[in-house]
């Protein structure tokens, strides 16, 4: 398409700045003096995409090899779909304007299972077949890793390559083995055989799913002599792993709009909800002179003037406070702010809290989860009511007056007693706010309570368990709103139509991909976004297949029913799971991973948490 008539249509859509590229420090090459094209892409707009920390470190890490030219392509939004089609114009690339259906690769991140639609959708506006089996030798490798590639099964059909687990190491490495295979004339049937052989890779098409009568699986079987078991792959030395010294800087704005500066992957503490925690196991923290340096090198290439620090419990740092004086003695006098996500309860202190006065002046975020100490323990959050009591009355005295917590709703277990302790919990804050002589004088107090759904995830302890009904979910929230007595406390909470389509496509298996395609005819995309989400089109979509999406989200699971994950490793052992789901059930909390090893199965790895010395 010429550059003429493309900058004439952008001008006819809401956010052009999306689709232009040019940013600075993003990446042009010569296509004729590179090997290998690979199209990063991200199922979601420009601005979630953007804001994403895997995006970041691929594309830099990609484009730091001379032989590889990685570009990004984000969801094109409802308005700039409709011109694309209009026009015959392909899914193109931003760098250089290409349709990617040229590259070699097409990569999707997959970080949330409401995204699905959108991948096949952007196969379809790439003028590629979307079912894997359809695309010749001629046309690109799709792959796909992220999260929800621990059950990638809805997605077997369309995706060639699945990556498990980190993808810095393994992901080059299929791209020389594609490049050995190009230059001996190779099939894509022979390079996905040969790429199964590389730890972290899954290729769904060398693998037999058969079914009982009743719907369960009753086997997994590899073919042409593949691995029963696929292992993730993880990075073993954080400081020593590729990570950006620039990252691209956008001219529209994004929700993360900052440099996100990581600390250390995995969780030591194993809420039993959390798939993240189970997921990237063991914990491996880099060193805070590395932290450092990383962040005052990524503020000077892109002049930003708030740093993130990226972790799943960023107090868990074991040298936080060290940490944060480092980072304080060159962003304070230069003005660059510091966020903290990701706090916990039971570790927040008067000394974290001055450093954090540097840090942010709104409120604090805490996520106790369940509103009484039976469900917080059945979770195992190992929060107790006197912590967080303590710890808002720690905010307040530092002159805070807005404090943010998050709940869930329909976690195994939960009774409407625990709903209302939710209530009982915001109230109790709110009174002692009024308690407190040295409060902040002529300040009402605000305790926001945002409350999300429970959806059972792979690889968790509450794998097994039932999500609760749409009605149910419904029912739970209005009598939760119920609850709450003052205007001091405000209620937010998610839809109960998403949180079930999630529970249905979490743990799925290969029988939905005809759903998917019949959602996508049917119009649904971007089924993350309210304004766009349609249930009734995604259960006309599985009546048309005969699939009840009830047998998915809302049936329990026996322990030793064959899930469609099961063939692959995630570190974390299928008896730890069903260990943990039991003392979940008699109301038992397991420490954390410092305190005691649960042997969970992460210590296959030799690294990390389980080995550091004590």
């Amino acid at each position: 398409m010429e550059v003429k008539n493309f900058e004439r249509l952008l001008l006819s859509v809401q956010k052009p700045g999306r689709y232009s590229g040019g940013e600075i420090n993003s990446v042009i090459k010569d296509k004729e003096k590179v090997d290998v094209r690979f199209a990063f892409c991200f199922p979601d707009t420009y601005e979630i995409g953007m804001s994403h920390l895997g995006i970041k470190i691929l594309y830099s890490q990609f484009n730091s090899r001379d032989d590889i030219w990685c570009e990004r392509v984000f969801a094109p939004w409802t308005d700039f779909e409709t011109v694309m089609r209009e026009n015959n114009m392909p899914l193109f690339a931003l760098e250089s304007r290409d349709p990617i259906k040229d590259f070699d690769f097409i990569g999707f991140t997959l970080q949330y299972e409401m995204a699905y639609t959108n991948v096949l959708n952007m196969l379809d506006l790439a003028g590629l077949p979307i079912r894997s089996q359809d695309r010749g030798d001629n046309t690109p490798i799709v792959v796909a890793g992220g999260p929800c590639a621990c059950n990638p099964e809805p997605l077997a059909d369309f995706i060639d390559i699945f990556f498990l687990g980190e993808g810095e190491e393994v992901d080059l490495e299929v791209i020389d083995l594609y490049k050995e295979c190009k230059k001996n004339g190779k099939t894509k049937k022979e390079f996905l055989r040969a790429a199964a052989d590389i730890e972290g890779v899954y290729v769904p098409s060398l693998y037999n799913i058969r079914y009982n009568q009743d719907g369960t699986i009753s086997e997994i079987t590899p073919k042409d002599g593949v691995k029963t078991t696929v292992k993730k792959r993880i990075i073993k030395d954080m400081d020593s792993v590729y990570y950006p010294d620039k990252f691209v800087v956008p001219f529209i704005e994004i929700v993360h709009d900052r440099v996100v500066q990581e600390i250390f992957r995995g969780c030591i503490r194993g809420c039993r909800f959390c798939q993240a925690g189970f997921i990237y196991r063991p914990v491996r923290e880099k060193s805070l002179e590395t932290v450092n340096r990383q962040a005052k090198c990524l503020c000077e290439s892109t002049g930003y003037d708030e740093i993130s620090l990226s972790s799943l419990s960023t107090s868990d740092y074991t040298e936080i406070e060290p940490l944060l004086n480092k980072l304080l003695s060159w962003t304070d006098p230069q003005n660059i702010s510091l966020a903290l996500p990701s706090l916990r309860i039971d570790n927040f202190s008067d000394e974290l809290l001055e450093k954090i006065k540097h840090v942010r002046k709104s409120g604090l975020t805490f996520a106790p989860e369940a509103g009484t100490q039976r469900l917080r323990d059945v979770i195992n959050k190992n929060v107790t009511e006197e912590e967080i009591i303590e710890t808002c009355k720690t905010a307040f005295s530092g002159g805070y007056t807005s404090v943010k917590l998050y709940f869930m709703l329909g976690l195994p277990t939960e009774t409407d007693e625990d709903l209302k302790g939710i209530a009982d919990l915001g109230q109790k804050i709110v009174d002692t706010y009024y308690s407190m002589p040295n409060k902040p004088k002529g300040k009402s107090v605000s305790v926001s309570i945002s409350v999300s759904t429970f959806v059972p995830k792979p690889f968790t302890p509450f794998q097994f368990e039932p999500q609760i009904t749409e009605t149910e979910i419904r029912r739970r929230q209005e009598y939760l709103k119920s609850q709450i007595k003052t205007r001091k406390i405000s209620l937010s909470y998610h839809d109960s139509s998403t949180s079930f389509l999630e529970g249905v496509l979490a743990r799925g298996d290969r029988r939905l991909g005809k759903v998917l395609e019949t959602a996508l005819k049917s119009g649904c995309r971007f089924d993350s976004w309210s304004e766009c989400f349609d249930l009734q089109k995604w259960l006309d979509a599985f009546n048309a297949n005969g699939i009840d999406p009830n047998f998915y989200a809302n049936r329990l699971r026996e322990y030793d029913e064959i899930n469609p994950w099961e063939h692959l490793d995630y570190g974390v052992t299928k008896s730890f799971l069903v260990r943990e789901n039991q003392t979940a059930h008699g109301e038992k909390t397991t420490p954390n991973c410092r305190e005691k090893c649960s042997g969970c199965g992460a210590a296959c790895y030799g690294e990390g948490v389980c080995f550091e010395k004590r």
